[in-house]
Parts: structure tokens; C-alpha cells; sequence
């Protein structure tokens, strides 16, 4: 029992978690806090930040929150030199932030494109470019960038949240390549259709007592038959935070119920 408590041990770590106020940043940030780390984690204002710490002493933690713009570079600066002199230097940096745009490509402004791959795809660069010199400097580190099922597949509507997600994709395996001499472990968790209040209004039952559509679509496309809770990408998040994945690098872990592998149900 010792050698796996070791093993997968991140107590006393600092984890940077981006976008941490709420949803599936807020639930990695519990699975971190839980299992002994400090936390700090970041939000676009003052609002969101309040609600994420609310949240977490409510859950019994104290943790650090900043209001920090992930896509200002000089912000992110600041707030990486802050975390380190209140936590001390991040060990564990979740790349979470992000937005999606629901837009039909050809309906869709320059604008809307620009500020989806600046969140989704350019603020994890700038992030992780704030944290890596003390990784480099400690040989030691872990990036944790939250892809998507987008980073693989396409679908009608999300072509930016897609290009920047497969993007985020492959500069999860640059930063492995560039930083693996470093003892730098640079890894994505990809999410499959996770039951969280922001799709519940997809998982509604209809009228006549029927499955909403797009809740009938997820489980006919997905092995395990049912939607991800927040609480399933605790592990994956521990296990890409602690030694246990020390020679995994610039791999996605898709936590998906299967989907990906699946062609789905015969109609």
C-alpha cells in the first residue's frame, strides 16, 4: 500500500488549475486538493473567482484564487510569480480554460474564430510558457492540457473549438517532445460527454417521459451507456499528476466511456 500511496502520490504539489471556478476545472482541483495538494486556480473576474472559492471551502478547502485572463501574457506572468510566492513554484499546471462557439463555419465571424483558438488553443501556450522555466530549473513537472473528443473528431457547427482543440492536441505532444529532456511530463485528458449543469438541459426528459434527442444520441454512441460525471476524470487527473506517469508523455487520455473506439449502435 505504501509504494502505490507513493506512487501516486501529489500531497504537498502545487496545482495550477485554469478556469478552476466551476465544472470539470473545479472537480480536478478537488481531486488534487483532496489528495494533499495546494491549489490555486484562476478565473476571467472577480465574480467567477468568488464563486470558486465559495465552492471550495465549501467542500472544506482553502485555496488561492486569482483573477488572471489566460490569453494577456504579461497577466499570466504576474499571476504564475504570484502563485510561487504564495504556494511556492507550480508543480502540476491544468490547462482547463476554454469556451466553445456553437456557429456554422460559414455563418461564423473572424472575430468568434479568433477568440475561440485564443482561449482554447493560444492561452495554453502562454500558460504553460509561464511555468516552464522553473520545471526546467527543477527538472521536474507536469502539464495537463484538457482536450476533447474535438481533438479527433469533427461536428457540425464547433470548427473552431475543433481546429484549436486538435491544435491543443499536438502541442501537448511539442511540449513533450521539446521538454521530456527536463524531466517535463506534458499530457491531455479528453473528455467524452460529461453530465455537468451546463448540458443538463440536454439530459431532460421530454414531455412523454422520452430521452431528450441529443441524450439518446450520447448513449447510443457511447459503450458504457451512460454520460462521464466530473468525478470520473479524478483519476486520470491524479494518475497525470503524480510519478505514476513519469514515462507517459505527450499522450491524451480520452475519458470517454468508450466512444471514440465505438461506431455506435445500429439504428
Amino acid at each position: 500500500m505504501d509504494f502505490l500511496k507513493d506512487q501516486f502520490s501529489v500531497k504537498g504539489k502545487v496545482a495550477w488549475v485554469t478556469g478552476g471556478s466551476y465544472g470539470i476545472g473545479l472537480n480536478i482541483a478537488l481531486a488534487y486538493a483532496k489528495a494533499g495538494a495546494k491549489i490555486a486556480f484562476n478565473d476571467i473576474n472577480r465574480e467567477l473567482v468568488d464563486k470558486g472559492l465559495a465552492a471550495y471551502k465549501e467542500a472544506g478547502f482553502d485555496v488561492k484564487g486569482y483573477v488572471c485572463d489566460v490569453t494577456d501574457e504579461p497577466t499570466v506572468q504576474k499571476t504564475a510569480k504570484q502563485i510561487e510566492k504564495d504556494l511556492g513554484p507550480v508543480d502540476i499546471l491544468v490547462n482547463n480554460a476554454g469556451i466553445i462557439k456553437r456557429i456554422p463555419m460559414h455563418e461564423m465571424s473572424v472575430d468568434d474564430w479568433r477568440l475561440v483558438v485564443d482561449i482554447d488553443l493560444t492561452a495554453p501556450f502562454i500558460v504553460a510558457k509561464a511555468v516552464l522555466p522553473s520545471m526546467m530549473e527543477r527538472r521536474s513537472g507536469k502539464i495537463i492540457n484538457i482536450c476533447s473528443m474535438m481533438s479527433e473528431l469533427g461536428r457540425e457547427t464547433v470548427a473552431a473549438y475543433a481546429a484549436a482543440k486538435g491544435g491543443l492536441k499536438m502541442l501537448t505532444r511539442n511540449i513533450a517532445s521539446e521538454y521530456g529532456k527536463y524531466n517535463i511530463q506534458c499530457n491531455g485528458i479528453g473528455p467524452g460527454y460529461i453530465a455537468t449543469p451546463q448540458t443538463a438541459p440536454l439530459r431532460e426528459k421530454q414531455a412523454d417521459g422520452s430521452r431528450h434527442p441529443f441524450d439518446s444520441f450520447i448513449i447510443a454512441k457511447t459503450p458504457a451507456e451512460r454520460w462521464g460525471t466530473p468525478e470520473d476524470l479524478m483519476g486520470p487527473a491524479i494518475f497525470l499528476g503524480s510519478k505514476a506517469s513519469d514515462f507517459v508523455n505527450g499522450h491524451v487520455l480520452y475519458v470517454d466511456g468508450g466512444i471514440l473506439a465505438y461506431i455506435g449502435k445500429q439504428p
